[in-house]
């Protein structure tokens, strides 16, 4: 057997056991590459070791203590309560507006399950509130983390750039983060209308926090003016889940920025994130030292607030990156990306191959995670790429998207949190089994819809 097939079973080793037992896959992954490379490849601790991403490390650890800063000192809430006020009691905008809060923070720097976890309760609650279906906005909450997951400066985005600069595919960061936005904004849009979003369209909430049906609202509001007296009917919502998974009261009406006030914090907080985004945009500075440079003078400026902040970044993401990304070098020195895109590629059509991958993107990521899965999968394109004439910015695009979409899966974080947090006006096993067909429908349809939309045409 040679040393790419060893690889290959020592991936999907990892994987199975990752995906069974309770164990970070990056540990796995170490363990793999230690003894895939040394014992298989003839490789010295310091090559295998050599492997990792510096850059990638950094830019990990840098934009996610950021982001732990902004969630310590409230920011995060901020940007929540505007949102929502900002719709002006406009039920059915509710949805959207968490869908876009959440991308915001993924695109800020969040891990995509740690933006789920804040928002979904959140979400949740004002499903389980004003009768919005809740599969409707748990999935608008995770569509909305992968719509923005994909930006410059988020972890996916970072992740997806560098192992394609690695590849030697170059980067082409915009391509891969519009198509991310653009094709989780449509399936929003699709639940939106099939999961009763246009019956929200009627409704609004008034000052009491009551819904009021838009027609019957203004009929009210003529009689009133010719004299006929009454008042325009109420719909009360379901105020049983309205106190969220932190252990929160519930609050009436739509919630009110000025509640806790933006503070000096807040605005530093705000400029810090805009700074990272200018320097590593607009000047092209490493993005990891821009973001930890932007965390230290924050610290600096109010020591004590985040004294204890620094252990709030993604460690268990750090570990997972890096030791998958360890290994992926092992595959590389291996041979196993082009022993099997040299398989893709030669069933005939380059454009078949590059399909099949999707869809191994897809159904690897839905029970296991989207963040090891993404520097093992690019770089398996470079051969199709090579040989096939296929855009690599579009190819790659397709592989990522197809590898994220599927995070509504309840096996997956995302998914679990959302089930995890469900109002109590719907079963958990009802609930379970509406995520778990969605879950399978984007599985089986959307890495097809993703290829055809993405690398037939450039094909």
């Amino acid at each position: 057997m040679g040393p790419e097939w060893i690889a290959i079973i020592a991936l999907v080793a990892l994987f199975v056991v990752g995906t069974v037992l309770p164990i970070n896959m990056g540990a796995l992954a170490y363990v793999a590459a230690w003894l895939v490379g040394m014992y298989s490849l003839g490789l010295d601790e310091k090559e295998i070791l050599a492997g990792i991403s510096a850059d990638l490390v950094l830019t990990l650890i840098g934009v996610t203590y950021l982001f732990a800063i902004a969630r310590q000192n409230g920011t995060v809430d901020l940007i929540v309560r505007t949102a929502v006020a900002s719709v002006g009691g406009r039920v059915a905008l509710i949805p959207w507006v968490m869908f876009a809060v959440t991308a915001v923070i993924t695109a800020i720097g969040a891990a995509s399950p740690a933006a789920c976890a804040i928002i979904g309760p959140i979400a949740l609650g004002f499903a389980g509130r004003y009768r919005i279906s809740p599969l409707m906005m748990g999935m608008f909450v995770v569509h909305g983390a992968q719509a923005g997951g994909f930006s410059p400066i988020s972890i996916y985005g970072t992740i997806t750039n560098s192992v394609m600069e690695d590849a030697g595919l170059g980067t082409t960061p915009l391509t891969i983060f519009f198509s991310s936005l653009v094709v989780n904004t449509v399936m929003a849009a699709i639940l939106f209308v099939v999961l009763g979003g246009r019956q929200l369209m009627k409704m609004r909430m008034d000052d009491d926090g009551e819904l009021v049906e838009v027609g019957a609202a203004k009929g009210a509001a003529q009689g009133a003016a010719v004299g006929a007296g009454g008042s325009a009917p109420r719909v009360h919502p379901d105020r049983s889940d309205a106190r969220s998974a932190t252990g929160a009261a519930p609050t009436t009406g739509t919630p009110n920025p000025d509640d806790a006030g933006t503070t000096l914090e807040h605005v530093l907080t705000l400029l810090a994130f805009l700074a990272v985004a200018v320097v590593a945009l607009a000047f092209d500075k490493n993005i990891g030292f821009a973001a930890i440079t932007a965390a230290v003078v924050l610290s600096i400026l109010t020591p004590k607030a985040y004294k204890d902040t620094v252990k709030q970044i993604a460690w268990p993401t750090v570990l997972l990156v890096a030791g998958v990304s360890t290994y992926a070098t092992i595959l590389t020195t291996a041979g196993s990306p082009e022993f099997v895109g040299k398989w893709a590629a030669g069933l005939g059509a380059v454009a078949i191959g590059a399909l099949i991958l999707c869809y191994v993107g897809g159904i690897v990521s839905a029970f296991a995670s989207s963040t090891a899965l993404l520097p093992v999968i690019i770089p398996i394109a470079i051969p199709l790429v090579a040989e096939g004439g296929l855009s690599a910015g579009f190819f790659v695009a397709a592989l990522a998207v197809s590898s994220t979409i599927v995070d509504v899966s309840p096996f997956s974080t995302n998914g679990a949190l959302m089930l995890a947090n469900r109002p109590d006006t719907i079963d958990e096993t009802t609930y379970y089994k509406q995520i778990l067909t969605y879950a399978t429908i984007v599985t089986l349809v959307g890495p097809l819809l993703v290829w055809a939309a993405l690398v037939l045409p450039g094909w």
